[in-house]
């Protein structure tokens, strides 16, 4: 417990032998309660409260689009004849052999027909082009298309994932790739992010899974990139008089005080419960909020909450320090009592 203050007032102290040291605000209860709405109001109000600038929504990104065939894409072909088996059979061994027609130069090889020209055409549009090409030589022949892997029109998927890409069509959408993508459930959709040509998006993918808001909803484009965070990845800390200080996860990217002290063990009889600090920001630049008990036990949950690199530290007792002393210079006092008496004994 010593130790975990002294770390934090080490790395204080560290920070502020720079130039940029300033004098941390002290705030009330009345200030924590505004931050907290705040905090209720997801990721992006955070962000702001924090001073990061964040993206406005990309022009269309709610809208659908045409998907087409694009160079290197691997095409899943079947053809169904009544009696030409042995041409269905060798299609669908290039599908299982080889995993599929690539499309090269914008072309696709098939046997019994030239190579047919579909880069740029939507599937559908590349299946009448096949099966024209077909039918030009063999009558009554079905053909179906449909993409077995692509290089360039997927999404890319990191962090707490199995799955590390997932083709997209110009109509799958942010909730169904996370679906497909089989995110776990103590994932920290708070810290996730979506990428897009390198920048983040503004979406809140806690609000969209967990609060069902389809403004998040966006639809995926090839190159996009989404990376799930662990339950580890967005942490408070709980530090001082309480029974297990430590680091506490927020699972939604908030969590109430009073449910962060509870998971800590609580508060023993040696915290001054009227002395409960929240300190939050950089170490150079902290806001700090003097909470008590009372606050606590009195205002509703939602109304007092913590974020991502908060800390949260509860002071001891004047009168513990003093215990801690006497508990201390006791050993000491009965080792010269002791050899008192003796000397006395002896003396007599």
């Amino acid at each position: 417990m010593k130790s975990a203050a002294l770390i934090f007032m080490s790395l204080w102290l560290s920070a502020c032998t720079s130039t940029n040291c300033c004098d941390f605000p002290l705030m009330g209860a009345d200030e924590f309660v505004m931050d907290s709405y705040k905090i209720r109001q997801g990721k992006l109000a955070i962000l702001e409260m924090e001073g990061i600038e964040v993206d406005e929504m990309p022009a269309g990104a709610m809208d659908e689009y045409l998907d087409t065939i694009a160079e290197d894409d691997l095409l899943n072909i079947v053809v169904y004849h009544p009696t030409r088996r042995d041409l269905m059979e060798s299609i669908q061994f290039i599908n299982s052999a080889v995993g599929g027609f690539r499309v090269k130069e914008g072309n696709v090889n098939l046997p019994d027909i030239p190579p047919v020209q579909v880069g740029g055409l939507t599937l559908e549009d590349a299946r009448q082009q096949i099966q024209n090409e077909f039918r030009s030589q063999i009558s009554n022949i079905e053909v179906f298309v449909t993409y077995q892997d692509r290089q360039k029109s997927k999404v890319e998927l990191t962090g707490l994932v199995n799955t590390p890409a997932i083709p997209v069509d110009g109509k799958m959408r942010l909730y169904e790739t996370l679906a497909k993508a089989h995110i776990p459930p103590d994932a920290n959709l708070f810290m996730s992010y979506v990428m897009r040509r390198g920048r983040p998006l503004p979406i809140d993918l806690h609000q969209l899974i967990n609060e069902g808001d389809m403004c998040q909803n966006i639809v995926m484009r090839g190159g996009d990139k989404i990376f799930i965070a662990s339950p580890r990845d967005g942490l408070a800390m709980v530090m001082g008089e309480v029974f297990k200080p430590g680091a506490v996860p927020l699972p939604y990217g908030f969590l109430s005080l009073r449910e962060a002290l509870v998971s800590s063990g609580g508060i023993p009889f040696t915290g001054d419960k009227r002395h409960i600090q929240v300190i939050r920001g950089n170490l150079q630049c902290p806001k700090i909020y003097e909470l008590s008990w009372q606050h606590i036990i009195h205002l509703p949950n939602d109304s007092l909450l913590i974020m991502p690199g908060d800390t949260i530290y509860v002071s001891t007792k004047p009168i513990t320090e003093w215990n801690r002393f006497i508990e201390q210079l006791l050993p000491t006092a009965l080792f010269f009592n002791t050899g008192h008496r003796l000397y006395t004994i002896f003396g007599d």
